[in-house]
């Protein structure tokens, strides 16, 4: 069962469902929920990147949180640019938009932001806040505009 295929210029990435909790991206193994699939050049090389949102704990955050992976592809396979743990907030979604991830998270009092992160050279920085301090229903329309 597929979850997408996508195309992109030279770029080919496929992610392939296992089951609810593996994947494959261009053989690269997934063990993971996958809650988000798109593609975009992250890092301004010109070559477009996936970026696959997946529910795992880490090392630093071991409760299982939505984080963020980016990938290369080299010689058709799926390499690994940034594996994240965390961006600011607890990331409740994201888009690529304009070579940056927006970013939906929800604060620990409980309020949402929508915040733009950029590459920083290893991995996503703050760009800036879109929205910040809001109630969910507003952070969730600013960020689907």
């Amino acid at each position: 069962m597929y979850l997408g295929t996508l195309t992109c210029k030279a770029q080919n990435f496929e992610l392939k469902k296992q089951n609810d909790s593996l994947y494959y991206l261009n053989g690269w193994r997934l063990p993971y929920p996958v809650y988000q699939y798109q593609t975009g050049d992250v890092d301004g090389d010109g070559k477009t990147d996936a970026i696959v949102g997946v529910i795992k704990g880490t090392r630093f955050y071991p409760e299982k949180a939505r984080r963020i992976f980016i990938f290369k592809q080299i010689n058709g396979k799926a390499r690994p640019l940034w594996l994240g743990s965390k961006l600011g907030g607890i990331l409740e979604d994201f888009h690529y938009i304009d070579g940056k991830i927006r970013a939906l998270e929800r604060t620990d009092d409980d309020l949402y932001v929508v915040s733009d992160y950029k590459w920083g050279g290893f991995g996503m920085a703050f760009d800036h806040y879109i929205i910040k301090g809001v109630n969910k229903e507003t952070a969730i329309k600013t960020f689907d505009q």
